[in-house]
């Protein structure tokens, strides 16, 4: 499924190529919370980075987040002009590029579930609202966006 995506204030546009676009994953991590949350959570997705689109990129900026002391190997895209958050690519998986599903502009599809994880970052004023068959984590889970999407026959061409 092809993805389109923006800033709030346009200055970045982008397309991205995702056989996994559905916005099941809830992340409660202080990082995702702090630089791309609404709600105490951020949505990623998974896209193929190869086919990776920016227009506007001179208004792009890249944040690498401080874990435990050690600066991160993640590039946390946003807008230099609006701070919009994008996208985050690590080059430990060169081949997936995760954009924000709070920045994508196509109309994503509901997921019949979701996965809560990273609750052990959870800011105490964050209600996790689940419904019937999410699942809760208070790291990450083991299996992938990719694995999720496969088990439940939800890829798309």
């Amino acid at each position: 499924m092809l993805l389109e995506g923006s800033c709030h204030c346009g200055a970045v546009r982008f397309s991205v190529e995702s056989p996994h676009p559905y916005p099941y994953q809830r992340c409660y991590c202080s990082i995702c919370r702090k630089t791309a949350g609404g709600g105490g959570y951020a949505i990623n997705l998974s896209g193929l980075a190869e086919t990776l689109q920016v227009e506007g990129a001179k208004h792009q900026g890249i944040y690498h987040a401080v874990i435990d002391g050690q600066k991160s190997s993640g590039e946390r895209h946003f807008c230099k002009q609006c701070a919009s958050a994008l996208w985050v690519f690590d080059p430990g998986w060169p081949e997936l590029v995760h954009p924000f599903a709070s920045a994508i502009d196509t109309e994503l599809p509901v997921p019949p579930e979701r996965v809560h994880l990273l609750l052990d970052s959870k800011a105490a004023w964050v209600e996790v609202e689940t419904k019937q068959g999410d699942q809760c984590f208070a790291g990450y889970p083991e299996e992938s966006i990719a694995e999720w999407h496969q088990r439940r026959g939800l890829e798309t061409p």
